[in-house]
């Protein structure tokens, strides 16, 4: 179809749907950050469930001792945030799904091309 020939509201619907999905790639860019740091913390709580009383934490650019109970308990809120957050980018993640679904619908209808 000639891109001279659209009609002004696909037009927009058409730049719509390019940012929409633009923030679709940015929300499952931080998800997998959160899904990373997520399983790393995790990783460590269950290192710290085997190791003796002596413990070690990484900041900036040193590695100093800390207590055993305060680390897990540091780590235990870290991955509940962590957990939060990922389950708010999930449902954002959803919520712009069915946008995109929607919109990429109503586009498709008006330049009559045939759904999949």
């Amino acid at each position: 179809m000639d891109p001279n020939k659209i009609d002004k509201e696909t037009q927009e619907k058409i730049q719509m749907l390019q940012i929409y999905e633009q923030n679709f790639q940015s929300i499952l860019m931080q998800k997998q950050t959160f899904q990373v740091e997520l399983n790393e913390t995790e990783k460590a709580l269950e290192e710290l469930k085997d190791s003796k009383d002596d413990v070690f934490k990484i900041i900036g650019n040193i590695i100093i001792k800390t207590n055993k109970q305060k680390l897990e308990e540091e780590s235990k809120k870290k991955k509940e945030l962590l957990s939060l957050r990922l389950k708010s980018i999930e449902k954002q993640e959803e919520e712009l799904t069915k946008e995109l679904e929607k919109i990429r619908q109503e586009v498709m209808a008006k330049l009559n091309v045939p759904e999949k």
